[in-house]
């Protein structure tokens, strides 16, 4: 875990120097947005899984982008070098870098990393940890607090939903639902906001990819909640036949 929240921290650093600049952003294949922040991010990522782990092959976004997919099979990383890269463009603090580690299909371990607001998260097995970390912090004088999901409120639950990407299936299902209070956010951060107790459940029904929700996952499932597709089936990782394409999921504690 240590190597990759080191690396959680390398590939922030060059997220917030690109933040701070004038950035250009352009339009990849499918027409969402990239900058140069997420392509330095990957590089040092992907330098980085490749000393500590050179047998684990890894999926990340912007390689995969370009075509560029490894054949993977029980063990690999999925990498989001910049989650919310329109939070990023919007300038809001709410992007994150995600790392996680996959095996036989679901993820073991994760971390999210949102610079801009220095909160780090990390999950594995049945930990997981929140910490306010400025990226020039040393590791080893993180102060940490453990996460966990809170029992539902019998007043009824804190939702959180996308920011970016709310949809009218997301508001039909929180209408069978009893919420006491709707807020918003980007990236994976709302997969961490279940997983520490600020909130219940996330919905997300829009089209999502496996590096997006994979080290949120991870997070949230160490804090002991849950995430399952719609037919209630935990949701898996790997699907290449997919084009590593998720469907739709419920976050919950």
């Amino acid at each position: 875990m240590m190597a990759l929240l080191r690396l959680a921290k390398e590939a922030a650093r060059e997220i917030m120097a690109v933040y701070a600049s004038d950035f250009a952003v352009r339009d990849k294949a499918d027409l969402s947005p990239v900058t140069e922040a997420d392509e330095r991010a990957e590089r040092v990522i992907l330098a980085g899984l490749r000393e500590h782990f050179p047998e684990v092959p890894v999926v990340a976004e912007e390689q995969a982008a370009a075509g560029i997919i490894p054949i993977t099979a029980e063990d690999f990383f999925l990498v989001d070098p910049l989650d919310g890269t329109k939070e990023f463009l919007s300038r809001n603090g709410e992007f994150t870098v995600n790392i996680a580690r996959i095996r036989n299909a679901r993820p073991v371990m994760g971390v999210v990393y949102a610079p801009a607001t220095q909160a780090l998260y990390w999950g594995e097995g049945e930990i997981a940890a929140h910490a306010e970390f400025a990226i020039d912090n040393p590791l080893d004088k993180v102060t940490w607090k453990r996460c966990r999901v809170r029992p539902a409120p019998e007043t009824g639950l804190t939702v959180i939903a996308s920011r970016s990407h709310r949809d009218a299936e997301t508001d039909a299902f929180l209408s069978t639902v009893k919420v006491a209070r709707l807020i918003s956010a980007g990236s994976s951060l709302k997969f961490c906001k279940v997983a520490c107790g600020a909130a219940d459940l996330y919905p997300r029904f829009g089209r999502t990819m496996e590096w997006d929700t994979a080290a949120g996952q991870a997070v949230l499932e160490a804090a002991g909640g849950k995430v399952v597709d719609t037919s209630g089936a935990p949701l898996l990782y790997g699907k290449r036949q997919r084009g590593f394409d998720n469907p739709g999921f419920i976050a919950s504690a």
